[in-house]
């Protein structure tokens, strides 16, 4: 079988980071955690993201990746408005009521990217299951605009339409270039990490895309350190693999605040580098893993590669 490259990242003195606030007294960090000082580039980034109105994941989510992308005009667009109707454990996206979509969100996005000049875009959204479609249409429309006005490629990082067939339908019917959807963490874990998601519904959203579409690359990505076992975490990959699941990102978690799950452990990047070669002998044609990977961290290269290697064909709208 031929050996396929794994990437890791694992040097915290060549990955700048911003690690999200800890709760008091969390137990004292590892050193290949650290905090970045502050890029002059990140202000570009900003700017454009403030002028056109718009909701980055990196913001919301309290990436620790935010000072590195926004530094090199790279960010994580976020559509749907800026509120989860979903209340999982981990993430610092607000919760509550939400509000009506913005219809001109998918240009002001498709303007943001050109602005930016990505080649490679990704975009997500918070959870909507207020709406009927869980914003499926508005997800054609973004992608069809970005495609438009940039020709760039682009990856998808969507939410499970609460199991809506049709709903995911719509959006591989823009054609997106990648079609993530993150698995978060092992089954067991799910009542108190993603609340009122469903396992197999996430193995069933990845199917589906495999099944109507073939030549479409599929990921998914999961957080470590949440109180996984070894013996857990890679059932979840083998039932990955069962799905067709091409590429695999892992990552440690860190909690964003003290209302949050707490982190149970903290992997060491020798750790995740054992755990992304395991990974790749699964078959996963690319894996990125390491303490400060993220689900879009890096994307357009992992992409990339997947074309490059002749693993998945390029797409066309």
């Amino acid at each position: 079988m031929t050996s396929l490259p794994i990437i890791t990242l694992q040097n915290s003195e060549e990955l700048p980071v911003l690690t999200p606030e800890i709760s008091a007294p969390a137990r004292r960090l590892p050193r290949w955690l650290k905090r970045p000082l502050p890029q002059p580039g990140m202000a570009f980034t900003s700017d454009v993201i403030v002028d056109l109105k718009l909701e980055t994941v990196c913001e919301s989510a309290k990436c620790p990746n935010r000072t590195e992308c926004w530094s090199t005009k790279t960010a994580t667009f976020m559509i749907g408005g800026n509120v989860c109707t979903r209340p999982c454990g981990f993430c610092s996206v607000p919760k509550g009521k939400t509000e009506e979509l913005e219809l001109d969100e998918p240009e002001r996005v498709a303007e943001a990217a050109l602005r930016l000049g990505l080649r490679y875009v990704v975009i997500t959204s918070v959870t909507r299951d207020d709406l009927p479609d869980g914003g499926a249409e508005h997800w054609y429309r973004t992608v069809v605009a970005v495609r438009e006005k940039t020709g760039a490629q682009v990856e998808v990082l969507t939410p499970d339409f609460r199991g809506n067939r049709a709903a995911v339908t719509r959006v591989i019917e823009s054609r997106p270039d990648v079609f993530n959807h993150n698995t978060e963490t092992v089954p067991r874990l799910y009542h108190r990490v993603r609340r009122n998601a469903e396992y197999q519904r996430t193995l069933d959203l990845l199917k589906q895309v495999k099944d109507e579409a073939p030549e479409m690359p599929t990921k998914s990505g999961l957080m470590l350190g949440l109180g996984e076992t070894m013996d857990e975490l890679f059932d979840v990959l083998a039932d990955l693999r069962t799905v067709g699941c091409d590429m695999l990102t892992l990552g440690q978690y860190l909690q964003p605040s003290p209302e949050h799950l707490p982190v149970e452990r903290f992997l060491p990047p020798e750790e995740f580098e054992h755990i992304g070669t395991m990974a790749r002998s699964m078959g996963f044609s690319m894996v990125a893993s390491g303490p400060f990977v993220r689900s879009s961290y890096h994307a357009g290269e992992m992409a990339s590669h997947l074309v490059e290697t002749g693993h998945s064909p390029p797409l066309t709208p």
